[in-house]
């Protein structure tokens, strides 16, 4: 399968490549970032963490994490986790992006472009997100994207010591 490029307008979407790990690594590495991700990404995020990643990430085939783009530099990743079995036809979505790329309409444009691969690629009815309720930010993202809040988790998760509330997010075909 060719390897797919998507223009978002503000960004570009493609897959990884090894060389990604020098830019990502100190982005990801950033508490402010790090403190809104999932605990499958360590911190302190060093080179070899990303250098894992990449590697795992070059072996899905069809694609199923992209470096999220700018001028041509790895600056944030968005991916997707398809379900199995009779969850099949659904997909979570996750994502970051670097601090210094934050408010420019970016991760919208991530995101809308990833739902309509994964949706075209995976043949999903439902993609959705889970997002801490403090996330104003990523809230907005998934939102202006066309997601619509599913409901509210009480207590679902734990990060860096502190239990939160999750929103729920859908969007569906």
């Amino acid at each position: 399968m060719k390897s797919p490029q998507i223009n978002c307008g503000v960004c570009t979407l493609r897959p990884f490549e090894p060389a990604d790990a020098e830019s990502i690594a100190p982005l990801l590495n950033d508490r402010d970032v790090w403190l809104n991700v999932s605990d499958r990404i360590p911190h302190p995020y060093l080179l070899e963490h990303a250098e894992a990643f990449i590697g795992a990430a070059l072996d899905k085939n069809p694609v199923e994490n992209f470096a999220i783009c700018v001028d041509g530099c790895a600056v944030g990743g968005i991916g997707i986790v398809p379900g199995k079995g009779i969850g099949r036809v659904s997909a979570e979505i996750g994502y970051w992006l670097g601090k210094p790329y934050w408010r420019r309409g970016i991760t919208t444009a991530a995101v809308k472009a990833i739902t309509k691969y994964a949706v075209e690629t995976f043949d999903l009815t439902r993609v959705f997100a889970i997002v801490f309720t403090h996330n104003s930010g990523s809230i907005r993202v998934l939102e202006t994207a066309g997601y619509v809040r599913e409901g509210l988790m009480k207590q679902s998760s734990i990060k860096d010591g502190v239990v939160h509330d999750e929103y729920l997010y859908g969007w569906y075909s």
